[in-house]
């Protein structure tokens, strides 16, 4: 019987998971997926490392649906904030550089009810 609560429970939460869209992505991944790119997003580095570029690949992973997206940019727009030294050209060039199509803007400026599909 045990089992069977916590097995009803588990479905429980997957599909409240599935069905609020947007909220699954929250500020501590977004920071996790993005530390190391600090580097080359503020011009110490010339190009993204490869722990850079696996965050970029799980940003991706994150947000599979426009809203999950909608919600990462705003999160990236928030985590940017916190260092005004990010370049601009290297911030929207880093996902290409990591050969990732990453539809999600990483900037500070962004309009993300605008920009992301």
């Amino acid at each position: 019987m045990k089992g069977l609560v916590i097995s009803v429970l588990v479905v429980v939460a997957l599909v409240l998971f599935m069905v609020m869209p947007g909220e699954a992505v929250d500020c501590g991944q977004v920071s996790s997926c993005l530390a190391s790119c600090i580097p080359f997003l503020t011009g110490g580095e010339a190009s993204p490392s490869s722990p850079c570029c696996t965050g970029i690949k799980n940003l991706e992973a994150l947000a599979p649906t426009t809203a999950d997206r909608r919600a990462a940019c705003e999160r990236v727009k928030t985590a940017a904030a916190l260092y005004p030294n990010i370049k601009e050209d290297a911030a929207s060039s880093l996902p290409k550089k990591c050969g990732v199509e990453l539809n999600i803007p990483i900037s500070k400026t962004t309009d993300c009810q605008r920009s992301v599909k």
